[in-house]
């Protein structure tokens, strides 16, 4: 009997958690349909966080943008959208929603942890325990030209900083102890004395004396989000997160695996394997049958994938200018122009370009696919379609397996991209036994059935819960 055998299910009593990201700045939110809406309206913010909510999700996430995207020095204007201030904007939703967490994607390159820590905190206390901090590091020019001392981090000293960073914003969430502020009028003070503590740091990254200005919310501190798949991230996560995010939930044998990697990886540095939460990005097409779903997924893929963004990744790849070129043609005759990867577009991930165009002319030529056809089948491949009762079945065997502890899902729509996962894949999932029917926490500690913060925790705690 293997461990995938439906017999034998390691996590019986296993439950989903889905959490939902509103991008931003991307070509995969699909803008130029009849059927999208606005990306800036604070309408669709309110819209996507509601219907989360109405489906028990654990939380809405905000991506950030410090910059918009460019190539060769022009604004890349294919995936224009606006990304307010991810705090800001989430104060606003924590006013128009009751359970679901709040979650911001908030740089540690580019940001001080004083700043951040009390703005964070802010949001935490506004939503009554509802707030998470999305741990990013950015390793790209383009965007720390935007600050005074310009320039990026390197990829190792990019996650010394971030665990400097958090290490800062923790002593300062803990700074005031538990019943610190004064629970009557007739108290001599207003808050007890000695509760609060001063946070003295002097470290490689960050210099910082001062007392911390708020309380603690009713769970302690936000939760920690990371995405990081390199070696370095997954420590990170490994010391540090509550939740981490990867792009490995679409097979599950390699979603398997990951989830294996991060356990055995919190083993080894004390903490119990189920101290946290794998919560894999994916998008979810359905349909009513398996080929409707497929003829949807057509449809979302060319939607996503324009003749003007082919064009701009393949450009990208042969490091050319292929504006001009008909994406519904055939792929370039040039060879790659191989060159230092200089920040622009994000971080080019292609090691050898030249290995990577090969293998496109082979498949292209064994299938007879366009350019675009091709930059469709080769790309990212972005996660689950089926049917609701098919993707029930496979989202069940995922958890109870271990692979996954939930998935953080990207709608292809906005507002109305959650709808059909709300209203069909939900309601299968519960009857499977898999999914909440009710929230039973109101913080977003307790619907992930997260431990209490790690620096509350003593030794002997870790010691035991290992």
């Amino acid at each position: 009997m293997t461990r995938t055998d439906p017999l034998d299910v390691p996590r019986p009593d296993a439950r989903l958690h889905f959490g939902v990201f509103f991008q931003g700045v991307n070509h995969w939110t699909v803008w130029s349909a009849p059927e999208s809406g606005s990306q800036i309206d604070p309408a669709s913010f309110r819209r996507v966080a509601q219907t989360a909510e109405r489906g028990l999700f654990d939380a809405f996430f905000l991506g950030e943008g410090l910059r918009l995207r460019e190539v060769d020095g022009r604004i890349h204007d294919l995936d224009v959208a606006g990304r307010p201030d991810a705090v800001t904007q989430l104060a606003a939703l924590a006013a128009v929603t009751r359970r679901i967490g709040l979650v911001s994607t908030s740089n540690s390159t580019y940001n001080e942890p004083a700043d951040l820590a009390r703005r964070l905190s802010g949001l935490d206390l506004l939503s009554e325990g509802r707030a998470g901090w999305n741990v990013v590091t950015t390793d790209n020019a383009w965007t720390g030209a935007n600050f005074r001392r310009g320039g990026y981090l390197d990829h190792a000293d990019r996650y010394r900083r971030a665990e400097e960073f958090l290490t800062v914003a923790r002593a300062l969430w803990d700074g005031w102890e538990d019943g610190a502020v004064a629970g009557s009028a007739g108290a001599p003070a207003w808050s007890r004395p000695g509760a609060v503590h001063r946070v003295r740091h002097r470290g490689p990254q960050f210099d910082v004396d001062l007392a911390p200005t708020l309380p603690r919310s009713p769970q302690g501190h936000p939760v920690i989000f990371q995405a990081g798949d390199s070696g370095d991230g997954r420590d990170f996560a490994a010391r540090n997160a509550d939740v981490i995010f990867s792009a490995h939930g679409g097979d599950f044998d390699d979603a398997l695996a990951f989830a294996e990697d991060i356990r055995r990886r919190l083993r080894a540095v004390g903490r119990p394997e189920d101290d946290l939460r794998i919560l894999p990005g994916t998008e979810i097409i359905i349909g009513a049958t398996e080929e409707e779903a497929e003829e949807k997924k057509r449809w979302v893929r060319l939607q996503q994938v324009t003749p003007a963004t082919a064009l701009g990744i393949a450009g990208l790849l042969w490091g050319i200018d292929l504006s001009d070129r008909d994406a519904d043609g055939p792929l370039p005759k040039e060879d790659p122009v191989v060159t230092e990867n200089d920040g622009s577009f994000g971080s080019r991930r292609v090691a050898d370009p030249r290995q990577v165009v090969d293998r496109w002319r082979a498949e292209a030529q064994a299938h007879g696919w366009s350019l675009r056809e091709t930059v469709i089948a080769l790309g990212p491949q972005r996660g689950h379609v089926g049917t609701p009762s098919g993707l029930a079945d496979k989202f069940a065997h995922y958890a109870r397996h271990g692979a996954v502890d939930g998935f953080n899902i990207t709608p292809y729509l906005i507002p109305e991209g959650l709808d059909d996962i709300v209203d069909l894949l939900v309601p299968e999932l519960q009857e499977r036994g898999v999914y909440r029917t009710g929230y039973t926490g109101t913080t977003l500690r307790e619907h992930l059935g997260l431990r209490e913060p790690l620096t509350h925790r003593s030794a002997a705690d870790r010691r035991q819960a290992g």
